[in-house]
């Protein structure tokens, strides 16, 4: 791959996958202006989404979205990327000067991994959460080393080798206003239901993350989550305990609690709709018929 352009930026590829965020669209681009190339991977937004992300110098490519998975191995097979590494970054996220250092550092070092893991740092309200920090996902990859596993929603990137772990953080700012929230949820505990009932009806190919308690990040989770759906009675109240108590969240005050309530009602509608699903001529059965494959 040719070193960027400029040598003032950065050699990595941003992909910004959007559906209309002309609310954020703008202060995202700007807090990545370090990067040598930068895509806003647009699902046809209907507001000013790609008129803002070209106007700002960004390549703009669309596609219709089918699901998080696909769409986005479908930019690391398809977009033309100019660079040996690749990052991902949501509308509603900002890139910091220090993350910026630290991605240049880590890319030019010759015995970097495959892939890093991001902080997130969740601000909610006008602040940050702590209930939510640290939030790691995996971000930073080597073009051709990794991809996203085959799942709808809440999906992973499975990098060859061990991943690292960068110090710095992307700020996550959720300001699109209660009513978004919920809207965005709704369609998320659908797939996370979706999800679940493959896991316990075992219909699914076998996952390239193995479910280790063990492990940090994904295997984690996914171990405990086979556990929580499988074994576990009340896991919403599980879920509220673990937020509020465990990750502090009582720390944030009225803030915490409201997050960890809505979190809790979050796993409630998994609940009910993983029930619904099990009724292969519910509504919800037939909507999510072909990722359910009966």
């Amino acid at each position: 791959m040719p070193p960027s352009s400029d040598p003032a930026k950065v050699s990595v590829s941003v992909i910004v996958p959007t559906k209309d965020e002309e609310r954020n669209i703008a202060i995202c681009l700007e807090s990545l202006a370090w990067a040598d190339q930068v895509f806003v991977f647009d699902s046809h937004s209907t507001d000013r989404t790609v008129e803002i992300a070209s106007s700002m110098g960004a390549t703009v490519v669309e596609r219709v979205f089918d699901n998080f998975a696909t769409h986005k191995n479908w930019a690391l097979d398809n977009l033309d990327l100019r660079h040996d590494w690749v990052f991902f970054v949501d509308a509603d996220e900002r890139g910091t000067p220090l993350l910026a250092d630290e991605v240049r550092a880590t890319i030019a070092d010759p015995d970097a991994r495959h892939g890093y893991y991001v902080a997130g740092e969740n601000w909610l309200w006008g602040k940050p959460m702590r209930a939510i920090y640290p939030n790691y996902n995996l971000r930073l990859i080597r073009r051709g080393k990794g991809r996203y596993e085959e799942r709808i929603v809440h999906e992973h990137m499975v990098i060859e080798g061990p991943p690292g772990y960068l110090k710095n953080h992307l700020v996550h700012m959720d300001d699109k206003g209660i009513e978004r929230w919920f809207d965005r949820h709704n369609n998320y505990s659908s797939m996370e239901a979706v999800e679940a009932w493959r896991l316990l009806n075992a219909s699914e190919k076998e996952s390239s993350i193995t479910a280790r308690l063990t492990r940090r990040g994904p295997e984690r989770r996914r171990a405990l989550k086979q556990f929580a759906y499988r074994y576990l009675p009340a896991r919403p109240i599980w879920q509220f305990l673990y937020l509020y108590i465990v990750k502090r969240g009582i720390l944030d005050g009225r803030r915490g609690l409201r997050y960890c309530l809505l979190k809790m009602f979050y796993e409630y509608q998994v609940t009910l709709k993983l029930k619904e699903l099990n009724d292969p001529d519910s509504p919800m059965s037939e909507d999510y018929k072909d990722q359910l494959n009966r």
